[in-house]
């Protein structure tokens, strides 16, 4: 039975905790001279989104889609210069794309309409560099208008982003980019013949030509493709001309008065969350201080700092201010498709850990997937995106506190009922009707109509007859999810630490995550140590140095052996690195009695005393001794020359060695060994030839290589020689070596 509580607002009810001072709920508040910190905190409590910002946090998982002359030309950035025709685009299946995006859980897709290099996606009547100077469709395709449609058949929301920065526009002789001319009155948008607006609207500015390039551009996409929801403004700018100033307040007026539900990007709307890489900050404040009204001025600068909203950052506020944050990265390396075999794809677990980190956290996850070159998402994004949506499906469509005892307000999933926690204890106590085993709790605040005010709490189960804390964190906002190792209980208890005046808790939902054992990693660390872990996405672009053993693997066993045995859950359980000098260490992670996978590892001997004697040349900061470092991220590079690459080194001991491996560095083609030679030395004198060998497939499969000797060699010293690189490169690049004895 859900217990009803008095202490209770509805939407559209202005409640006000501190009367006296008379403060509206507002997404923007001023800070005056002279107001104390206390008021400013009040003030900072009455700050919420507009409804077009609360529409946005509700979409909570969205996409990115970045397509145009790079995904042909296999660059990040164009130059503006392109011909239109390097878009060869023979087929769109832009359903094929609404279909992996609807099962990933997504809501709204932002197409990239012109990215920095100024090619359009759609049929403008204002520019011949786009879609139209292409063979696709004979130059009548509309990226746009296609994926709009599909949109609208799979039940997503559309965005777009139209670059600021224009390289045609620069780069061309006759571009409007900065070319200096004068602002004067000009009626948006600018008829042409023959292509007339059915939307009779029109508008009146004072703008320069590249400005009313601009608004016109924008006057298109807002009025032919239907609802937009959001107006993506990317601050980045490889090239500027001509003083170039962007008329904000315009566009501004234009995209409200067309799009009346479309949030902004990079301006009042939705801030960048600060990196690209899919981290988040421990605590995400959305109401944040300004120094300028962010309701008039044209500058916003990118955000990124770790504290955006504390306390102590109020208090040097001129403006408080309702901004969400978006964080953005790619499924893949890079935002534009290069190719399906070096451009890695994030893993199931890496997305899912960001998408708990980021809706989880406050903020709005925007996950690019680039199509590629048949216009298609490749087929490794699409096993990602449907195993990413049916992990958050099977965790957070169950709620394991339906039917309990509770303010019914807490439970009954709707942000416009809450329960207000005045007074000395602010907790809130559920039981359920049975125990039930949970990881995960998920709560949210009323910040539509109470603004987020909670700046730390707890949760607590009762075990053993008394209260144990099994979460913790600071602010909560629109969403936070707390994770942590399973827990069985029949009551819980939410505790509010610290606030801002009287809380609103509008939310609070208790789900299990089916934890997976993990595929293992058995590698030895530079002092020698051996370490177990769940594997790591072997992904290294703008990693976000998150650690996912930790975030998703919190109720996992680790049982080895070292003798080569299977390892069952009556092995040695791993609890921290171990000394092993070599041999064969077998792995297993157990959850819930449910074992994975084995993982084997033959380690070769320690590399505690080794030491590089001699090498032909190293490069830039990839010196010599990255490559016996035990770090297969780092790597020895060469110089390039036209003669054979070597290098040598002292193993502090003599060993009879039977085998050698090679692990290339893995960031590009460069240096791949495809064959060599190995010699032994007992003297670093005398050598002896141990075997030539050749790996093939490197470029397209850059995994560690072994290589065995006809028989087994005497030797403390070892000199490799690369003789043949993969590819026409005529440097020779090591990321690891490893060496074993019989």
């Amino acid at each position: 039975m859900r217990k009803p509580l008095l202490l209770i607002a509805f939407a559209g009810t202005v409640f006000n905790c501190m009367a006296q001072q008379n403060i509206k709920y507002r997404n923007t508040i001023a800070v005056n001279p002279g107001d104390s910190k206390e008021l400013i905190v009040e003030k900072a409590a009455h700050v919420i989104p507009t409804a077009r910002q609360l529409s946005a946090l509700k979409n909570e998982f969205i996409a990115f889609i970045h397509f145009g002359p790079n995904t042909f030309t296999r660059m990040e950035w164009g130059n503006g210069k392109e011909d239109p025709k390097v878009f060869d685009l023979k087929e769109l299946h832009t359903d094929q794309w609404c279909k992996a995006m609807k099962a990933a859980g997504m809501k709204m897709v932002i197409l990239t309409v012109k990215h920095h290099d100024g090619f359009v996606l759609w049929q403008s009547r204002y520019t011949k560099h786009g879609i139209m100077s292409t063979g696709f469709q004979n130059g009548r395709g509309d990226i746009l208008k296609e994926l709009s449609a599909s949109c609208k058949k799979y039940g997503l929301k559309l965005g777009i982003y139209l670059s600021p920065a224009d390289l045609y526009q620069i780069e061309n002789a006759d571009g409007l980019y900065g070319n200096l001319s004068t602002y004067t009155k000009r009626t948006i948008p600018r008829e042409v013949p023959g292509r007339p607006f059915a939307n009779k609207t029109k508008f009146e500015f004072l703008v320069d030509d590249y400005n009313e390039y601009f608004l016109n551009q924008l006057f298109e996409l807002l009025t032919e493709y239907g609802p937009i929801h959001e107006v993506w403004f990317d601050g980045a700018h490889p090239k500027r001309k001509g003083g170039q100033k962007y008329n904000y307040k315009a566009w501004k007026k234009l995209i409200h008065t067309l799009a009346p539900e479309a949030v902004i990007f990079g301006r009042e709307d939705i801030r960048w969350c600060g990196n690209e890489s899919g981290s988040t900050r421990t605590s995400e404040w959305n109401v944040i201080p300004y120094r300028e009204n962010p309701d008039t001025t044209d500058h916003f600068p990118d955000m990124y700092a770790e504290d955006m909203g504390s306390r102590d950052r109020l208090y040097d506020a001129k403006f408080l201010h309702y901004q969400q944050a978006e964080t953005n990265t790619s499924i893949r390396e890079g935002w534009f498709y290069r190719d399906d075999t070096t451009q890695k794809v994030r893993s199931t677990d890496d997305v899912f850990d960001i998408y708990e980190r980021s809706v989880g956290g406050n903020s709005t996850f925007l996950l690019n997937i680039p199509p590629n070159r048949e216009g298609k998402f490749s087929p490794e994004d699409v096993r990602v995106l449907n195993e990413v949506g049916k992990r958050i499906g099977e965790t957070y469509n169950n709620n394991l506190f339906e039917n309990s005892s509770a303010p019914e307000q807490a439970l009954d999933n709707d942000l416009n009922t809450f329960v207000l926690l005045d007074g000395k204890d602010r907790e809130i106590t559920i039981t359920t009707p049975s125990p039930v085993t949970l990881n995960r709790l998920l709560i949210q605040e009323s910040v539509h109509t109470h603004s987020e005010r909670v700046e730390k709490h707890a949760v607590d189960a009762w075990i053993n007859n008394r209260w144990k804390e099994i979460a913790s964190a600071t602010n909560i906002g629109y969403k936070r999810i707390l994770r942590f190792p399973e827990v069985t209980a029949s009551k819980f208890r939410l505790r509010i630490e610290a606030g801002r005046l009287t809380p609103s808790i509008a939310t609070i939902g208790a789900y299990y995550y089916k934890t997976r054992p993990p595929q293992l990693q058995v590698f030895r660390t530079g002092d020698g140590k051996v370490t177990i872990r769940p594997l790591q996405a072997d992904f290294n672009w703008k990693p976000h140095q998150e650690n996912l053993a930790e975030n998703l693997y919190k109720s996992i066993n680790i049982y080895y052996t070292a003798d080569g045995s299977k390892p069952t859950a009556d092995s040695k359980k791993y609890s921290g690195p171990f000394e092993l000098s070599k041999g064969e260490v077998k792995a297993v992670a157990v959850i819930n009695n449910e074992h994975g996978s084995v993982t084997s590892e033959t380690l070769g001997i320690a590399k505690g005393d080794w030491r590089i004697i001699e090498t032909d040349s190293e490069s830039g900061e990839h010196k010599a001794g990255m490559a016996i470092d035990e770090n297969k991220q780092t790597w020895w590079q060469s110089e390039a020359s036209g003669s054979n690459h070597y290098i040598a080194v002292d193993l502090g001991k003599a060993y009879h060695l039977n085998a050698f491996a090679y692990t290339p560095q893995k960031q590009n083609d460069r240096g791949m060994m495809a064959r060599g030679t190995i010699e032994v030395s007992t003297d670093g004198k005398n050598w002896k030839n141990a075997g030539d060998f050749e790996f093939g497939n490197l470029i397209n499969d850059p995994t560690t290589r072994k290589y065995f000797f006809n028989s087994p060699a005497p030797a403390r010293y070892v000199r490799i020689t690369g003789t043949e690189s993969a590819g026409s490169d005529n440097t020779l690049a090591i990321g690891e070596l490893d060496f074993y004895e019989e």
